[in-house]
């Protein structure tokens, strides 16, 4: 069992992509749930809103599947928590798993985390520290504090490590204005 490298509450994982290092790949995803209440799904946990929230609606564990059309490097996982706002449906034990598909996956984390709040970042490597390449992930709530029954997940973001050119070697950019063409498109 580990714990998760835990930043600063209220350290937000953009900063990671600021740096120029990684950069978030959710939305070349399919995301699907065990199970949420109305209003209360995967549009709210991918709306960048930390006010908002998935509701699952149903026995543990609680999954969120994460699957990739094509075999993807994924370098962190970053989860936002708050125990303080959602107190028993907060997560206290985690399972963080990857495959090719349902039936192989392999868990490759599992976290406890004592009244989370803020973003958990949780960097999903093998052995060797370097960045895992799967189809899908999956995040497992295994229980929760004060044995509360449903959960609540705020946010989830997933961050892929960013390539050097294969043209040469540029400065980083590190501006929003840079940002903005870093890349041809």
């Amino acid at each position: 069992m580990t714990t998760p490298n835990k930043t600063p509450p209220g350290a937000d994982p953009k900063q990671l992509e600021r740096t120029g290092t990684v950069r978030e790949i959710g939305l070349q995803a399919v995301w699907s749930l065990s199970s949420c209440k109305p209003g209360f799904g995967v549009d709210q946990l991918r709306d960048d809103n930390l006010e908002t929230y998935w509701q699952s609606d149903g026995s543990q564990p609680h999954l969120v599947n994460i699957q990739f059309r094509r075999k993807t490097t994924v370098k962190t996982l970053c989860i936002y928590a708050d125990y303080k706002s959602d107190e028993s449906y907060t997560p206290s034990k985690i399972s963080v798993r990857v495959g090719n598909n349902f039936h192989n996956l392999q868990e490759i984390r599992q976290l406890e985390l004592v009244e989370p709040s803020g973003w958990i970042h949780v960097p999903l490597t093998d052995t060797h520290k370097k960045p895992i390449r799967t189809f899908m992930i999956q995040i497992a709530v295994l229980a929760n504090h004060q044995n509360g029954r449903d959960t609540h997940m705020r946010q989830i973001k997933v961050y892929t490590p960013v390539e050097e050119s294969s043209i040469g070697k540029f400065p980083r950019c590190t501006t929003i204005d840079f940002m903005m063409y870093r890349s041809i498109r």
